[in-house]
């Protein structure tokens, strides 16, 4: 059988189509933007159809620049941005509205209005997850409450709702399979990780029937197959994970104590916790690391809303560069003499303050501030919120020990002088792979070894191979300066000081 394998990366702003060859190396790429719509302030949503009709351009443009086929594909890995949801038409696969994205904060009241219920520890206990409208459940209530005539057409069973990975195996393979994974189910708000179950507390509580969702299967899993006329022949998906899940798997941190943080839009930092489901105390979410062969991994993670969209908005927003790639130049020249600091809130904070309500701040400006002093605020913002998120895992589980070395991926990670402030300000090791595609990296390792094509997990985890290592340089008095700058302004741009 053929070692080639597909992983279909599906994000916020593009989806990409990676096909991988045998020895587990890139051997063509497909990608393609499509448009963010932005309704009301705060709303973020996706036309479904879009996402649907990159999917199919990625991959055969991935599988033209690799010369192959669909018949040389052994297996299909799906990852996919977490949390932006779907409902749509079962007889037709139509959608019945646009998706919400993550980012969305239509639902900001209703999760106040639970948690003045008194109801965030109960859907804390059960899902590992806080009250806000970052994760699903809320977004499909709204949905169903506000397209017309839906709720009565779930009730009926004529809709059906997933994430993005289930939207997308449904359409792949003809209506013939509704299905998800652990990882994307443990965002929903509604899934039960202590006993891998919809649970049906919580749905009462959102008014979600319980038929309009998916299967929850394993992330090394039988999905189905593509339908034969969308590629010329049929490809099994064998492989689903949630994108930050689906990074920790390339990252290989298959054992407990073992971290990565993801640098994209946002910021996604995971901690293998195990066997062990560590209950934050700290504000951190629980979330279901992986699931492979019936046994739940679990890890701690931390969300920052705004990483590398803190570079668009240098770049769209207020325009000190024109390409992404200038920010770390432009940081490096910054007048040391300032000390800027950016609070990217611009959809509210996420861990370990979860503040919907609070906006973007900058402070410590002078007559003498520029566009070098907001680039470098902007990327020193990712490390002071990572630095946030490595406390807090510290301070919630023993097995975060004082010497964690982060293994980090993402667009951002390209640039050396934002890697080598992420190492000073952490006062950490930075170990930055070979293989930075690392997220369609471990959709295909699911899809590759449960088709017996891949190696199994140790042996796909002696693979991994690092490029370079960023060791903390930065003066200890210097550091504690800048993070109690950094505590004072985050301070200040709380909602509820």
């Amino acid at each position: 059988m053929s070692g080639f394998v597909l992983a279909i990366d599906q994000g916020t702003t593009s989806t990409r189509a990676i096909l991988f060859d045998g020895n587990m190396k890139v051997a063509g790429i497909g990608r393609q933007e499509f448009a963010q719509h932005y309704p009301a302030s705060g709303w973020v949503e996706h036309d479904p159809e879009d996402i649907w009709a990159s999917v199919l351009a990625t991959v055969k443009a991935a599988l033209k620049a690799g010369g192959r086929t669909a018949s040389d594909v052994a297996a299909i890995g799906i990852t996919n941005q977490r949390e932006t949801v779907v409902i749509w038409d079962k007889a037709t696969g139509k959608p019945i509205h646009n998706a919400i994205v993550w980012q969305d904060r239509r639902t900001a009241p209703l999760c106040q209005k639970l948690k003045k219920q008194g109801l965030e520890k109960t859907f804390t206990r059960k899902t590992g997850l806080l009250l806000d409208p970052y994760f699903s459940g809320t977004k499909i209530a709204w949905m169903l409450d506000k397209v017309k005539g839906a709720r009565k057409r779930a009730e009926k069973g004529e809709l059906l709702a997933g994430t993005i990975d289930s939207f997308l195996i449904w359409r792949l393979t003809g209506g013939q399979v509704h299905a998800t994974d652990a990882t994307n189910a443990s965002r929903t708000l509604v899934y039960n990780i202590e006993k891998n179950v919809w649970d049906d507390e919580l749905l009462s509580i959102l008014n979600i029937p319980a038929t309009i969702l998916p299967q929850v299967k394993d992330c090394a899993d039988d999905f189905g197959v593509t339908e034969k006329s969308l590629f010329g022949a049929e490809m099994r998906i064998l492989g689903v994970a949630g994108d930050q899940h689906a990074a920790t798997i390339g990252q290989a941190c298959f054992e407990p104590g073992m971290m990565k943080s993801t640098y994209g839009t946002g910021c996604f930092a995971l901690l293998n916790t195990g066997a062990d489901l560590v209950r934050s105390k700290n504000r951190l979410l629980t979330t279901i690391a992986y699931r492979l062969n019936g046994k739940t991994t679990y890890a701690l993670e931390g969300s920052i809303f705004i990483a590398g969209a803190a570079v668009q908005w240098l770049r769209d927003g207020i325009k000190v560069i024109g390409k992404a790639d200038q920010s770390g130049a432009l940081a490096a020249a910054a007048d040391p003499a300032q000390q800027v600091y950016l609070v990217p809130a611009f959809v509210g904070l996420g861990a370990p303050h979860w503040d919907a309500d609070a906006r973007g701040a900058i402070f410590g400006l002078t007559r003498n501030s520029g566009p070098a002093e907001f680039a470098r605020a902007a990327l020193e913002s990712v490390a002071f919120q990572t630095r946030d998120l490595l406390d807090a895992m510290r301070k919630d589980w023993k097995g975060a020990s004082a010497k964690t070395v982060l293994r980090v991926d993402g667009g951002m990670v390209a640039s050396d002088w934002t890697m080598q402030r992420l190492a000073d300000i952490l006062d950490a090791p930075v170990d930055r792979p070979n293989i930075l595609e690392t997220t369609a990296l471990g959709a295909a390792w699911l899809a590759g070894s449960k088709a017996g094509v891949w190696p199994k997990a140790k042996e796909f985890a002696k693979s991994w191979a690092l490029e370079w290592r960023f060791k903390p340089e930065m003066d200890a008095r210097a550091r504690a300066a800048k993070l109690a700058g950094w505590r004072d302004a985050v301070r200040r741009t709380l909602s509820k000081n």
